[in-house]
């Protein structure tokens, strides 16, 4: 039998948001059943209304979330009813070649449900990051659950489920940072804060935010950031240079995803030092840099995949470094609203006023 629930959707391309009654259905084999008791409001989500991840409307928003397994299907062995999770979009599938060269963080064929959420009258709903979390229950394959601790509040670590999780991995799995490292941070909202996160979690001893706003420049500093740059007022990469002996930084974060932070963030680090692109760029950039610059400079350019995470191995850990003190995700929840306040939510994410606002159920 179909659960009656109500969700946030959006039917077209930059439609508005309407909060519907959807039909979950229970879980089939390999699937689970959640009911969703936080879910945090990421660009990606923004994103999906305005189309810049596919056509295929209407979507069920919402993916950064936790809840509790309600029910789950035959042949499910990694969670059972009652058990708290993260829910994530890197459910591993043990086969494909990443998988099978023991590089499950990068899985190229990661699982979603097989059944699907529809609206009253049967019209197929698009899930959000195949999870839909704007939503009182939602159905995702199990692999997408990631048991955790019951006694941490879920509205932050529920944040881990994508754009926290997507920093702090740009800095320790992608960027490999260690202990007396110097890190640079372009762009300072939730994902580039979190990675200033992970860079002091590595043991990095200089970390520099970089931002256009100053008040998103002392909030990293707050939060982790030995230094600041304002990049309205100076040039960046003189900047990071000046407080890294003259040499740039060992690794520079681009968590804006433009083409000029990426230059930035290229021309700031050391020689033989590592470029980390975890901003999302869309489809029409393009960049362009000498190729004898990228031979002579050396070192690593790479891109950040949801941080190179493996859910199964990082959450449990990310948790326990919050239990301890260690990790203030606390600091990355500025409001807890409604279902029905997404929209606005959105609007306050244009404006820089928030690192993340949280639905509660």
């Amino acid at each position: 039998m179909p659960h009656k629930v109500q969700a946030v959707v959006v039917r077209a391309m930059n439609g508005p948001l309407s909060l519907e009654t959807i039909l979950v259905p229970d879980p089939g084999p390999g699937e689970a059943l959640v009911n969703i008791l936080t879910c945090g409001v990421c660009h990606t989500d923004l994103h999906y209304q305005q189309g810049g991840i596919s056509d295929n409307y209407p979507f069920l928003l919402g993916h950064e979330a936790t809840g509790v397994v309600a029910a789950i299907g035959d042949d499910v062995t990694n969670v059972v009813v009652g058990d708290r999770v993260i829910l994530n979009w890197r459910a591993v599938c043990g086969e494909c070649r990443a998988c099978r060269r023991g590089e499950a963080q990068y899985c190229f064929n990661t699982f979603n449900a097989t059944q699907k959420m529809t609206l009253e009258d049967g019209t197929e709903l698009s899930p959000a990051l195949g999870i839909g979390a704007f939503a009182e229950k939602t159905l995702v394959a199990a692999g997408q659950c990631t048991k955790v601790d019951e006694d941490v509040d879920p509205a932050a670590v529920g944040l881990l489920g994508c754009g926290i999780m997507a920093g702090i991995g740009a800095a320790i799995n992608t960027g490999n940072v260690g202990r007396g490292d110097s890190v640079a941070v372009i762009g300072c909202g939730g994902v580039g804060i979190a990675a200033i996160q992970g860079a002091k979690l590595a043991g990095a001893t200089t970390i520099i935010a970089v931002d256009i706003d100053p008040r998103k420049v002392e909030l990293a500093r707050a939060l982790g950031a030995t230094h600041g740059v304002n990049s309205r007022d100076e040039d960046p990469i003189e900047a990071i240079r000046a407080l890294t002996g003259g040499n740039g930084a060992d690794v520079v974060i681009d968590a804006v995803g433009r083409p000029e932070t990426y230059r930035q963030a290229f021309y700031a680090r050391d020689l033989a030092g590592t470029v980390v692109l975890v901003g999302v760029p869309t489809p029409d950039m393009v960049i362009e840099l000498p190729l004898l610059d990228i031979f002579g400079r050396g070192g690593s350019l790479k891109s950040s995949w949801y941080g190179d995470c493996l859910p199964s191995r990082d959450f449990p850990m990310l948790v326990s470094h919050y239990k301890q003190g260690n990790l203030d995700l606390d600091a990355f929840v500025t409001e807890r609203i409604g279902l029905g306040q997404v929209e606005q939510a959105f609007e306050k994410m244009h404006s820089g006023a928030v690192l993340r606002s949280v639905v509660v159920l």
